[in-house]
């Protein structure tokens, strides 16, 4: 009888871990053209209006990142007051790690103007899943930088409270500990981050 306890305790949580798993895995719909993402955060809420024409990969995998409400209390982690606001990392650092497929880059159509959104990159076909928003007019310094920051949204609504996000911390969290820890890290270190409440497809 203890042997089959353990067993049926072993075979439950092999399943609860597929389920997880199942859960945070990348996936891969194909975006409506246009489609709007109402993202409550604690400055305020925002509403993200996404065009997939201006880029489509990013488009699609922003769509599928909210739709697995992949940024739920994400953090606002690099803050640059008058250039960008950037997250997209998860607070599960489990959750990071099963999204870690990079999209391949789509060209640049629509600059990086203040209130657009792009995702970050560290080279040609590197996007995953951190993002940022423009606060400045960025296109002289980033559109011409290989193709590599193609912006697929603005925000239509909430760019006061964008300005606002917490930048205390500029760019001192460490991107390496926030895939790795998560918000474990964050709350520790670096308790006054702003950070995203929920991110939902607008109804």
């Amino acid at each position: 009888m203890k042997s089959l306890t353990v067993l049926l305790c072993f075979v439950a949580a092999l399943a609860s871990f597929s389920c997880s798993r199942a859960k945070v895995a990348p996936a891969s719909e194909v975006a409506p053209s246009t489609f709007r993402v109402d993202m409550d955060t604690t400055r305020g809420p925002l509403v993200i209006e996404v065009t997939r024409a201006d880029a489509p990969l990013g488009a699609d995998r922003f769509y599928n990142l909210v739709k697995s409400q992949f940024f739920d209390g994400a953090r606002f982690f690099r803050v640059v007051p008058g250039f960008i606001v950037q997250f997209g990392l998860a607070g599960d650092p489990v959750v990071t790690a099963a999204w870690d497929v990079p999209v391949k880059d789509d060209p640049v159509l629509v600059g990086n103007s203040r209130g657009t959104i792009a995702f970050a990159a560290a080279g040609p076909d590197t996007r995953t899943t951190q993002m940022f928003i423009n606060t400045g007019d960025n296109r002289a310094k980033l559109d011409s930088q290989a193709s590599h920051f193609a912006t697929f949204g603005k925000v239509v609504s909430g760019m006061d409270y964008v300005d606002n996000v917490f930048s205390g911390y500029a760019e001192k969290p460490d991107q390496n500990r926030i895939e790795k820890e998560g918000n474990a890290y964050l709350g520790k270190e670096f308790p006054s981050l702003d950070y995203i409440k929920t991110a939902r497809l607008a109804q």
